[in-house]
C-alpha cells in the first residue's frame, strides 16, 4: 500500500516569521523566579512595541509583533508548567507554520553568570527540562536559544530549589538591564541572523 509521507513541522516555512517562545511557570507565584528570566524576555519584547499578550487555543499567551519593513515576531509564554513547554511551542509553530530554524526558545541557564547570555543554534538539553520537552515534542534539536544567565546556586543549596527563588531587588534591578540588551540580540537575529547577533554580543572567547 502506498504511504503518503507525513508533513514535516512547520512547513511551508514562513521565513520572514519568528516564534519567540519564554519559558517559564504559569502565574505571579512564579513571576519573579530565576526560572522565570525567559518570560520576563518576551515581555520585555512585548512592551518596547507596545503590544498586550492574550490567550491563544495552543495553551499559551501570544501576542503579535509586526516591526515595519522587518519581520513579524510571535510572542508566546507557554500557560503550561516549564516540563510541558513542548506542547503549546509544538502547537503554535503547527498554527504559525513556523519551520525548527525560525523558532527561538529564552531561558535560563545555570552555566552562565548572571546579566549576561548566550546565543546558540542546536545543541541538547543540559538537565533543563524545558528544552527537553520541546526537543521531543518538535523532534528537532535545531532551533535558536537565548540562554541567559542566572549562575549556579550559592552553598549546598539545590538547583531545583534554587531556580524557583526571587531575584533580590538589587539582582533585579540588574538584570533588567540584561534583557534590554538581550532583547536587542533576539531583534537583531530576526532582521540580520544569529551569527551577526553573535559577532555582536558575544565577546571573542565565547
Amino acid at each position: 500500500m502506498l504511504r503518503l509521507a507525513k508533513p514535516k513541522l512547520g512547513t511551508p516555512k514562513l521565513s520572514n516569521t519568528f516564534l519567540i517562545v519564554g519559558l517559564g511557570n504559569p502565574g505571579p507565584n512564579y513571576a519573579l523566579n530565576r526560572h522565570n528570566v525567559g518570560q520576563a524576555l518576551v515581555d520585555v519584547l512585548a512592551a518596547r512595541h507596545s503590544e498586550s499578550f492574550k490567550a491563544h487555543k495552543s495553551n499559551a499567551l501570544v501576542s503579535e509583533v509586526k516591526i515595519i519593513g522587518g519581520p513579524k515576531l510571535i510572542l508566546a509564554k507557554p500557560l503550561s508548567f516549564m516540563n510541558l513547554s513542548g506542547g503549546p511551542t509544538s502547537s503554535l509553530m503547527s498554527f504559525y507554520k513556523i519551520a525548527p530554524e525560525n523558532l527561538i526558545v529564552a531561558h535560563d541557564e545555570l552555566d552562565i553568570p548572571p546579566t549576561t547570555f548566550r546565543l546558540k543554534l542546536g545543541g541538547g538539553h543540559g538537565g533543563h527540562n524545558g528544552l527537553r520537552d520541546i526537543i521531543s515534542a518538535i523532534d528537532s534539536k535545531d532551533f535558536i536559544r537565548v540562554r541567559l544567565g542566572i549562575g549556579r546556586p550559592p552553598g549546598l543549596m539545590d538547583a531545583a530549589d534554587f531556580v524557583l527563588k526571587n531575584f533580590s531587588a538589587s539582582d533585579l534591578a540588574q538584570f533588567k538591564t540584561t534583557l534590554e540588551i538581550a532583547a536587542d540580540a533576539v531583534e537583531q537575529i530576526t532582521s540580520e541572523g544569529l551569527i551577526s547577533a553573535q559577532d555582536k554580543y558575544h565577546s571573542p572567547a565565547d
